[in-house]
């Protein structure tokens, strides 16, 4: 887990080892990791350090760009109509404007395109509007196991007063 490549002597220190019995293991370990097992034990600067094979770099780069396309960043407004829709799931987007006070079009399309939400069918109401929920890509970003996971007010409304510099009778409404 270090960032920069460790002695035999730190190594023996950390687990309680002679040096002589570290240096053991390193050649053992270096000559299992050799057999094409994806990573290579390298000797650096006095020390040693896990890292990933040569052979393997294309898969490595290829899976950097992958992650690097799946990073999502969202705008203020994107946050509060994400908000809105896990809160009240199902949801239209004209209840979503009516809570922001604000048109959702473009945000909602951006949330949709990066996946946070979807559309769960129509309201059986005049127009038939789109409904719009959650996905589990939102619980995966958020680190939520269920929507029902998520906090109540009551829980946002203690952290927010337990917040250094918090206004502490916060209702949650604007003012």
């Amino acid at each position: 887990m270090a960032t920069q490549p460790l002695t035999e002597d730190e190594l023996a220190g950390a687990l309680g080892i002679s040096p002589g019995a570290a240096r053991d293991g390193l050649s053992r370990l270096r000559a299992a990791y050799a057999a094409g097992r994806g990573i290579i034990l390298l000797r650096l600067a006095g020390g040693w350090q896990l890292a990933t094979a040569p052979d393997m770099e294309g898969v490595v780069a290829d899976f950097q760009s992958t992650s690097a396309a799946q990073r999502v960043r969202l705008s203020k407004a994107a946050l509060e109509t994400l908000a809105v829709v896990a809160y009240n799931q199902p949801v239209t987007r004209s209840e979503v404007e009516e809570i922001r006070t604000v048109r959702c079009d473009r945000v909602i399309d951006t949330l949709l395109k990066h996946g946070l939400v979807r559309v769960a069918g129509r309201r059986k109401s005049m127009g038939n509007p789109l409904l719009f929920r959650t996905t589990d890509r939102f619980l995966e970003l958020f680190g939520l196991d269920a929507i029902s996971a998520l906090p109540t007010l009551e829980e946002l409304q203690e952290t927010y007063a337990a917040a250094p510099g918090a206004d502490s009778d916060w209702s949650g409404e604007d003012e």
